[in-house]
């Protein structure tokens, strides 16, 4: 028996992370459509029915446009908050569960912390999930760092974490006014800097993983990345760059 996590892709055109421990194989986010998940899935080694059910983060596109026809074709169970259930392209789901933004559940084998987060979405959530003591948190889509979140986030054994832009590269883009501050701002997505900053700030001794995700292609580069965060992960052992085309194979939490 393992904890493990793996990702279909990462990224503005589609997310997909899935979490397995014990005898329970979960699916945080779908951005994909469902022939594309599919084909994904098998890169991975899972077909679609070995899923137990399908979390939620946001209703975001890149997040959610896949979900409903993934759920319904395998008869998942969906959980999100009632905020996200609201959102029209989860309207279908035929198995809704509601969850509460603060409140740990179950999920068979797999304990879940939800974690509040600062976005631009109705009741967006991220997810810490715990297996026979070990902790895996995912933490994207966030536009600025809360004592909730450094709370939650401390003393992982995995993590992973958005870096999705970089400051000087979005300020110089051709994106629209509004777009530069909506990215940026405190209900947009974490900087270079903020995350290098969240690493600063928690504990992070545990850590046998980092994976950093959600990587803007208009607005980041890995080489940036790399450089904003080069001091903070001289004591973190083994980090990964999260891709848009192909997420990243499974990593095993020891």
């Amino acid at each position: 028996m393992l904890m493990r996590f793996a990702s279909i892709g990462s990224g503005s055109r589609g997310n997909g992370t899935l979490v397995q421990a014990g005898n329970t194989l979960l699916m945080v986010d779908c951005g994909f459509a469902l022939k594309e998940t599919e084909q994904r899935l098998l890169r991975l080694g899972i077909e679609p029915g070995q899923l137990r059910a399908v979390l939620v983060t946001h209703e975001h596109g890149d997040h959610c446009n896949g979900v409903r026809v993934l759920a319904n074709r395998y008869g998942l169970p969906v959980y999100m908050t009632a905020g996200t259930a609201r959102a029209r392209q989860l309207l279908d789901v035929e198995k809704v569960v509601t969850i509460d933004s603060h409140n740990a559940f179950t999920i068979e084998d797999i304990d879940i912390q939800p974690v509040a987060v600062p976005h631009d979405a109705a009741e967006p959530v991220q997810y810490v999930f715990n297996w026979a003591g070990r902790r895996l948190g995912v933490l994207t889509d966030i536009g600025a760092i809360t004592p909730f979140v450094r709370e939650h986030y401390s003393s992982c054994d995995a993590l992973l974490l958005e870096s999705n832009h970089c400051v000087d590269m979005l300020a110089r883009s051709a994106y629209p006014p509004s777009l530069k501050l909506r990215v940026g701002g405190r209900f947009g997505h974490l900087s270079n800097a903020q995350a290098a900053g969240l690493l600063d700030e928690i504990e992070t001794e545990r850590l046998q993983h980092l994976v950093i995700a959600h990587l803007s292609e208009k607005n980041n580069t890995l080489e940036r990345v790399q450089a904003s965060l080069a001091e903070t992960l001289q004591n973190i052992g083994n980090v990964l760059y999260a891709c848009q085309e192909e997420g990243f194979d499974w990593l095993t939490i020891s």
